[in-house]
């Protein structure tokens, strides 16, 4: 959650471009570590790294260098789907209940049509 933090603290600091492109992976000793969805935001944000070290030791870090990896991983995964509730037409249900009714075992007291 630090880490998150800190990316929300370093992120209005990177030239527009790279923003969407890289994260704040880790604080590894006196080095910022970023991730960045491809070799090209790899080679831009090392160009960016003066500024943003000088960024980073404004707002208290006291880190002298940059590391930035590359992965293939998305850097923001998209939110898990909520699975929404399918509606089913009376004939869709009526279907069911039938099937339902036919698994019972008659005189099973479940409320089937046994007597």
């Amino acid at each position: 959650m630090q880490l998150d933090a800190l990316d929300h603290l370093l992120r209005p600091h990177l030239p527009p471009s790279i923003a969407a492109h890289a994260r704040l992976a880790n604080i590894n000793g006196a080095k910022l570590v970023f991730v960045v969805d491809s070799p090209v935001w790899h080679a831009r944000l090392r160009l960016a790294a003066p500024a943003l070290l000088e960024t980073a030791r404004s707002i208290g870090l006291d880190v002298s260098g940059l590391v930035v990896k590359t992965t293939t991983q998305p850097l923001h995964p998209p939110g898990r789907a909520i699975p929404r509730p399918v509606s089913l037409s009376a004939a869709a249900t009526e279907g069911l209940r039938a099937a339902l009714a036919s698994l019972r075992e008659p005189g099973s007291g479940d409320g089937g049509d046994a007597s």
